[in-house]
């Protein structure tokens, strides 16, 4: 193995991806399996996480699918559990659970005066405890070895205002900080072994914003069209363009970075849009 495949590999790591079965969160499993991880899926729903499971084994891989909230801590303890009981304990875990809900987006035809509240705190209680609560279950045992990975996931809707997506916009802010804080509180309380970072994807196609970007035909909506016209590559990302950024995080090539938030947005970030 060159120096280089040495820097990137994964071999014989634990790997934990909550929302495992997703678009975003399954390719990302699969990227960690082909580097050498091993892969537990975390999920509500077994059939989409047995989907991305049945890939990476016959690919070569090793992954096993395990239902599990997130926002539930005995789901969470019986995964640890079970990933334990298999591989021992977790050195990368992968928070790319997460959601919206329409009560907490603004339409045009509302206002922030229509906010539902109760979807609000759905909102919230997924994207921001839905990554503290899986960080607390399954880095304890990177901290009691010194050593380990956090990835979360951010948003630009973190970076910049983006319009009707209140609640989505507010939780994720929320993560970013939150990584930037772990970060500094996991290397002076444990070492610098642990690592704590962020990926802020851009505009991807999943099963939870497809109707709102593209019609029926696989043209685009009116909001489709003006996040590609903001996008300075042109275009909606593809799922497979988050692997190289998280392989980097996940693996000795990043010895030296924590805290930061990485967008993957073709340039949306970096566009005023003029």
């Amino acid at each position: 193995m060159s120096f280089v495949e040495t820097l990137f590999s994964l071999d014989d790591k634990v790997a934990v991806v909550t929302g495992g079965g997703g678009v975003l969160g399954g390719a990302m499993a699969k990227a960690l399996a082909e580097a050498g991880a091993n892969v537990a899926l975390l999920g509500r729903k077994l059939p989409p996480l047995e989907k991305v499971a049945k890939v990476i084994n016959d690919n070569g891989g090793t992954a096993l699918a395990i239902v599990a909230d997130v926002l539930e801590e005995d789901d969470l303890i019986n995964a640890r559990t079970q990933i334990e009981e298999a591989w021992g304990g977790v050195d990368i875990l992968l928070n790319s659970a997460g959601g919206n809900q329409p009560g907490a987006t603004i339409s045009p035809e509302n206002s922030i005066f229509d906010l539902n509240l109760n979807d609000m705190r759905k909102v919230v209680d997924l994207n921001l405890f839905g990554t503290v609560l899986p960080i607390q279950i399954f880095a304890k045992s990177m901290a009691d070895k010194g050593k380990g990975v956090i990835i979360t996931i951010s948003s630009m809707a973190a970076l910049s205002t983006i319009t009707r997506v209140a609640g989505y916009s507010a939780s994720k802010a929320a993560v970013d900080n939150y990584t930037k804080w772990l970060s500094v509180e996991m290397n002076h309380k444990y070492g610098e072994g642990i690592r704590v970072n962020a990926i802020a994807p851009g505009f991807f196609i999943g099963e939870q914003n497809r109707a709102l970007l593209l019609n029926e035909d696989g043209s685009l909506t009116d909001r489709g069209e003006t996040i590609v016209a903001n996008t300075p590559m042109g275009r909606f990302g593809d799922k497979d363009e988050l692997q190289g950024t998280l392989l980097w995080l996940c693996s000795d090539a990043s010895k030296f970075v924590t805290g930061v938030s990485i967008p993957v947005d073709g340039g949306f970030s970096a566009f005023s849009g003029v």
